[in-house]
């Protein structure tokens, strides 16, 4: 049997990602005669059309979509082997990278990051970028280039890991709220009327409950997407916000936090990247930020019950 062409795989990514002979043909400095008669041999290689015209385009058959992502992460991952392993020039590198991770997240570790990245490699962007659900597929095809936040049994195999911390839940109200003065008892929690944090809108899906008791019922008042959006509700109303501690130490500023009055769980906080950027030389330097920052940032005191 013949060695398969490789050539082919940078060919089918870009007909993949192009969904348009001409177009591929200018991603990769062709003729559209020559992109044609590289898709003709795809086909006889494959044994799919690949490609099949609907309307004035081309659209991709059930392998193609098949194909796509492992096709693109192969390109990647040969790029990535044949570059240059060259010393990073910190002062002039020029590139943006993309981070997604919780608002709370950037508020408490964002600006010690920028500042950072800043006094080391002031030609670097950071683009921070909200994160509303666990899908990991903006790693690998590349939307993303950094994580953070906890680690679940649903993560892809192929996603790097690191951890960065180990978290708590803490209660957080108004100063002068009811709950800040008296016993706490888990009771008193409960009966008081909860803004939640749910990223599909459902109580069912509080970020929070997989480190709770079950069922904990929470008297709930009011539903959002964020921690930041959670703490100003509970900053100007009698609500009670139920967020990660360290996650949130700006947020809460000149607010009453204390520990819940029922056994939570505590938990890691990593970050997670595709393993196509291990070797990136500028890559492996951001993340060393990433840790070297909130080292240096520290954990909040835990040796009282409650703080504000």
């Amino acid at each position: 049997m013949p060695a398969p062409d490789l050539n082919l795989l940078i060919t089918l990514d870009a007909l993949l990602a192009e969904g348009s002979v001409v177009g591929a043909a200018k991603r990769l400095r062709l003729s559209p005669s020559a992109m044609s008669r590289a898709l003709t041999r795809l086909r006889e290689t494959t044994g799919d059309p690949l490609l099949v015209r609907a309307g004035r385009g081309l659209a991709p058959t059930p392998r193609a979509l098949a194909l796509r992502g492992r096709v693109h992460d192969l390109v990647l991952e040969v790029e990535a082997v044949l570059r240059p392993d060259e010393r990073l020039d910190l002062a002039g590198l020029v590139r943006t990278f993309t981070l997604r991770a919780s608002d709370g997240f950037v508020e408490s570790f964002g600006p010690g990051l920028l500042a950072r990245v800043g006094r080391e490699a002031p030609g670097v962007r950071l683009n921070f970028m909200q994160k509303p659900d666990k899908d990991s597929s903006p790693l690998r095809d590349g939307r993303v280039d950094l994580e953070t936040g906890v680690i679940e049994e649903s993560l892809g195999p192929e996603v790097r890991t690191q951890a960065l911390f180990r978290d708590r839940l803490v209660g957080v109200v108004r100063d002068a709220h009811p709950l800040s003065t008296g016993k706490l008892t888990a009771a008193r929690y409960a009966d008081a009327q909860h803004v939640i944090v749910s990223r599909n809108g459902l109580e069912s899906g509080a970020v929070d409950l997989p480190f709770l008791p079950s069922a904990p019922g929470r008297n709930v008042g009011a539903i959002v997407s964020g921690f930041s959006a959670a703490l100003t509700l509970a900053r100007e109303s009698d609500l009670v916000a139920t967020v990660p501690d360290r996650h949130t130490a700006t947020l809460r500023q000149g607010m009453f936090s204390f520990t819940l009055p029922l056994p939570a769980l505590e938990f890691t906080v990593s970050m997670l990247w595709h393993p196509r950027m291990d070797a990136d030389a500028a890559h492996r330097w951001l993340r060393g930020c990433v840790r070297e920052v909130l080292r240096e940032q520290g954990a909040p005191s835990r040796n009282s019950a409650a703080s504000q």
